[in-house]
């Protein structure tokens, strides 16, 4: 298995990411543009990052200073059990309010009540899991 947000697991999942219509086309008709970093709450920065351009994955790698408009961190068992057994919208709020799940950047509460936003956030995880 690769190491989680290595830069090969990233561009796995921009692979994956770009293959799902329910994260393109439903972000691509908002016009979501984000960079998104990936990462590990005891570490001072994210190790992976994706770049979004309406909806589409353009780049996938290693962290390297990017302004980051979403950091998302939580411990590896989290990440590994997110990956093995999914996160549906419940499972995303208790992560949140437990601090399981950390957004290091980026407001949690605005995209959560943004339906064109939570339901595309929540798929993400299940595309994480198919790396």
């Amino acid at each position: 298995m690769t190491e989680l947000f290595s830069p090969e697991w990233m561009q796995a999942y921009a692979q994956q990411w770009n293959t799902e219509p329910e994260l393109t086309e439903a972000l691509g008709k908002i016009h979501f543009s984000s960079v998104i970093g990936y990462g590990f709450e005891d570490e001072s920065e994210p190790r992976g990052v994706i770049s979004i351009v309406n909806g589409q994955v353009t780049y996938a790698g290693t962290y390297n200073s990017q302004k980051l408009n979403w950091d998302l961190r939580a411990d590896s068992h989290h990440w590994q059990q997110w990956l093995t057994n999914g996160l549906n919208m419940m499972g995303v709020s208790m992560a949140y309010m437990t601090r399981k799940l950390q957004f290091r950047v980026g407001d949690y509460l605005a995209m959560i009540k943004d339906p064109r936003m939570a339901g595309p956030f929540i798929k993400s995880f299940t595309v994480m899991s198919r790396v």
